[in-house]
């Protein structure tokens, strides 16, 4: 069956990997245009964009997906469905209805929980045990097609939103290229999605990132690990940002919450039940290093609050 895959982030690159070694024909790809990137914010193409380019895939990155010379070479392709895993754009009626199977979506949770567009950093940070993928078939609706194939996976106690979402996207390449072969096969169908147990996972703000030290250790671990890489935990010291990696909890609680405890191999953190260790963490203007090292190189005094 020919395709063309839409999709940008590394997180889409299993699954045009796993769409390229299948049966089917991937003709093109739909990504983002280049975007600014790096110190010297230098135009880069998509992580797509160059897996399609290694395997010699024609490329097409709209500025809007709505552009009618894109919707004209769409429709001289002619694809009899499209893939789409995180593109990052709307996809408007007009272009919905070229494929003859319509495009299929993979998202990262099990629908109808965590539509939009963190479901991996929203489901770790609000405590779930199991997550898994989706594929739907899209609508222009917020994530409510009707779906064409989960699988579930445990959320592990030390997964952060990239280790989990990195497992999610092979998991979920497999899922999608089987979804692809019972469409071309024509023995799959689709189930409307449930009305109840429905939840939106926002996209995240470096607000969101803002730990306060007042709640338990559990909700700011969560908090840290769902923030990890992106926005980002931090905390206040003295005025001055100060980025918290992935921490462990204490069994015992020393410290009123948030004020600061450096011992010899540990740096601690009081919460409003046992202490946080610290992982890494990274000054303003700094590398991210070990806290031990960060605080024999700050001299941070014991007692010191953060917020």
């Amino acid at each position: 069956m020919r395709l063309v895959f839409a999709g940008t982030p590394e997180a889409a690159v299993p699954s045009l990997e796993a769409l390229v070694a299948s049966r089917h024909e991937v003709a093109a790809v739909i990504t983002r245009p280049d975007a600014a990137a790096g110190r010297g914010r230098s135009l880069r193409p998509s992580p797509v964009a160059v897996a399609a380019r290694v395997h010699g895939i024609e490329v097409l990155a709209p500025q809007k997906a709505s552009a009618p010379d894109f919707l004209d070479r769409l429709r001289v392709i002619d694809p009899a469905c499209i893939p789409i895993v995180a593109y990052g754009a709307l996809i408007r009626r007009e272009a919905l209805d070229i494929p003859e199977f319509g495009w299929i979506n993979l998202h990262f949770s099990v629908l109808p929980s965590w539509r939009g567009a963190a479901p991996v950093q929203r489901s770790i940070m609000a405590g779930d045990e199991v997550t898994g993928a989706t594929v739907f078939s899209l609508v222009e609706g917020l994530d409510e097609g009707p779906v064409l194939g989960t699988i579930t996976e445990r959320i592990r106690p030390d997964d952060t939103s990239a280790i989990l979402l990195d497992r999610l996207a092979g998991l979920g390449s497999t899922l999608l290229t089987d979804v692809v072969d019972h469409i071309e096969d024509g023995d799959i169908g689709a189930v409307p999605q449930p009305e109840e147990n429905i939840s939106y996972a926002h996209k995240l703000t470096t607000e969101d990132g803002q730990i306060g030290w007042n709640r338990p250790a559990f909700a700011i671990d969560r908090q840290i690990r769902g923030c990890t890489p992106a926005p980002g935990a931090w905390t206040l010291l003295e005025d001055a940002r100060l980025k918290i990696g992935p921490a462990t909890i204490a069994e015992d609680s020393t410290l009123e919450p948030g004020h600061l405890g450096v011992g010899k191999r540990e740096v601690r953190v009081g919460t409003a039940t046992t202490d946080l260790v610290l992982g890494d963490v990274q000054a303003v203007g700094k590398k991210q290093m070990a806290a031990a090292d960060w605080a024999r190189g700050t001299r941070p005094a014991d007692g010191t609050v953060l917020g």
